[in-house]
């Protein structure tokens, strides 16, 4: 018997009615859950509920048990055990593939002197004695003893002979060897890069620091990495994130391996959880990927529909742009990683091609610059529906707070991140201009949305880490007292809505996901504790139990 294709669809197509005549929704009951619903922002309410309902991914129902009973009486039903069920939280600024290769490289993250990374290098290189180079993370000279930057001699008398790369916590300076330089040819005659500074000693040797820019005239020539140990990397943060009850992820700054990568996963169905992808800016791929267009997949696993751009550097490495000289060091106003006038035109042609601008600023000069560039961008009627984004918005003017909101601009915050260096922010910049800095109340209160994240690997990925922080702007040890700067708190249902519904439209995706409304995607997790029945400085201690994408449980505690 000769098969024809109208033939196979005849058996097909009753086997998929019945199929769907037979699916039944899951009811989980039993539970304390909450979720914002309405518009994001502050007009958005807080909704509880004890029973959800959902098929074929999506919510169809939260409420009440016995109306969710007389409903869905054909439902699969679930015992919640009164635990605590949340919308998925979203990271609103992330790294995926750094987190996933941090994960197998040097850890300095904490290292209380120069010598206690040396020891975890150490030990790193004698467990990884096939590793042509040694890469790692993590180290902050803030916390050391004399603060100072370390130098390329510790690392020389290892005597390990191979190059070494270390980047500082937040990625904006890096820690090499004397045999990294030389493969660089980094001597006494090699320029700063714009936009970067070779640290160099009395006699004019570089000492083993490079700040920003400069980074990239010794880790270009780390070999590039394959497909395959792209894809491992990538696995490794994924089920790292999803374990700590992310569903969705900002990815800020991708390059063309991971763009390629992200299209393959989406279509073969291998994206554990949903990426919102920004194209890497600097990248001279850049024009291309604004020809190809908005890439989105019909599960909403995959967006990209947004462009990194780099304003300046970072505050601990005194590479943020200042308007005025470094309380800390006089003759230094930071570095601007793109000039002005780049930056104007590559915001103009992000937005001509309609995509959203997210612009890394942490100095008041960098974010100067970066209201300036789209503020004259939306004058000309470019991109103004876009919901651009100002990433991590540290240090800003008191007079251009304000800004934010005359254009309707979105604050993409990271909360750890003021926690994280309050030991060493007002030493940079002072009394009077600490009062700009990490602003949380004074966005929220004028209007501005505020998405938040937490800038993994540069902090830790753990979001109630973050909502901790947001809350009491106080470390694991509840200090300072009574917070630091405490009258720029969050409230908690601010935090959450931050990490949740307000991160979704950030990305344009608050139809989609953020919260657990009828017709979203069935993205939550269930947690160990209430976080609206606890001391707030606990908040950074709840636990993850399950994680659940789309209808399905992708992760369970061990008990």
């Amino acid at each position: 018997m000769k098969i024809t294709l109208r033939f196979i669809l005849l058996l097909i197509i009753p086997l998929l009615f019945i199929a769907k005549i037979n699916a039944q929704p899951t009811l989980i009951h039993n539970i304390n859950g909450f979720t914002f619903v309405g518009q994001p922002g502050p007009k958005s309410e807080l909704f509880s509920f004890d029973t959800l309902v959902f098929e074929d991914g999506k919510v169809l129902f939260i409420g009440e048990l016995n109306d969710a009973k007389k409903k869905f009486s054909n439902a699969i039903t679930i015992n919640g055990n009164k635990k605590t069920l949340l919308p998925g939280l979203i990271d609103a600024h992330g790294h995926v593939l750094g987190l996933g290769q941090g994960l197998s490289t040097v850890d300095l993250r904490g290292t209380q002197s120069e010598q206690e990374a040396i020891e975890r290098i150490i030990q790193y290189a004698k467990e990884n004695p096939k590793q042509k180079w040694i890469i790692g993370r993590g180290w902050n000279q803030v916390l050391w003893p004399d603060k100072k930057f370390p130098s390329k001699k510790s690392l020389d008398q290892l005597k390990l002979n191979r190059p070494i790369f270390l980047s500082r916590i937040d990625g904006h300076a890096a820690w090499v060897n004397s045999k990294a330089l030389a493969i660089a040819k980094i001597n006494k005659q090699t320029k700063d890069p714009d936009g970067g500074q070779i640290l160099r000693d009395s006699s004019g040797e570089a000492t083993g620091v490079l700040i920003d820019t400069a980074e990239y005239l010794v880790s270009n020539k780390i070999p590039v990495p394959t497909q395959i140990e792209i894809n491992f990397a990538l696995d490794k943060a994924f089920n790292h994130l999803i374990k700590l009850g992310l569903t969705s992820v900002h990815d800020a700054g991708i390059k063309q391996p991971v763009y390629e990568i992200y299209q393959q996963r989406a279509e073969q169905n291998t994206l554990p959880l949903r990426i919102y992808a920004m194209l890497d800016g600097s990248s001279d791929n850049l024009s291309r990927w604004l020809e190809n267009g908005i890439i989105k997949d019909k599960e909403d696993k995959l967006l990209i529909r947004s462009v990194k751009l780099y304003s300046d550097g970072a505050l601990g490495s005194r590479g943020a742009a200042l308007i005025k000289p470094y309380s800390d060091l006089p003759d230094h106003k930071g570095l601007l990683v793109t000039q002005p006038d780049i930056l104007d035109n590559r915001v103009e042609l992000v937005l001509k091609a309609g995509f959203q601008a997210n612009i890394h600023a942490i100095g008041d000069r960098g974010n100067r610059i970066v209201l300036d560039a789209l503020e004259s961008a939306l004058k000309q009627n470019f991109g103004t529906k876009l919901r651009h984004r100002i990433e991590h918005a540290q240090i800003v003017a008191l007079s251009d707070l304000k800004r934010f909101k005359e254009l309707n601009l979105i604050a993409s915050m990271q909360p750890t991140h003021a926690t994280s260096d309050m030991n060493m922010a007002e030493d940079r910049v002072g009394a009077e201009r600490i009062k700009g800095a990490y602003a949380w109340r004074t966005l929220l209160d004028q209007g501005t949305i505020i998405a938040s994240g937490s800038d993994f690997p540069v902090e830790l990925a753990n979001p109630f880490h973050g909502i901790h922080a947001a809350v009491t702007r106080q470390n694991h040890n509840n200090q300072p007292e009574s917070g630091w700067k405490p009258e720029q708190k969050m409230t908690l249902k601010e935090a959450l809505r931050s990490f949740t519904l307000d991160a979704a439209y950030a990305a344009h995706q608050e139809k989609e996901i953020g919260s657990l409304e009828p017709g979203k995607w069935a993205d939550f997790i269930i947690v160990d504790q209430n976080p609206f029945n606890i001391p707030p400085e606990n908040l950074w201690n709840i636990q993850v139990e399950q994680t659940w994408i789309a209808g399905q449980q992708v992760f369970e505690k061990a008990l």
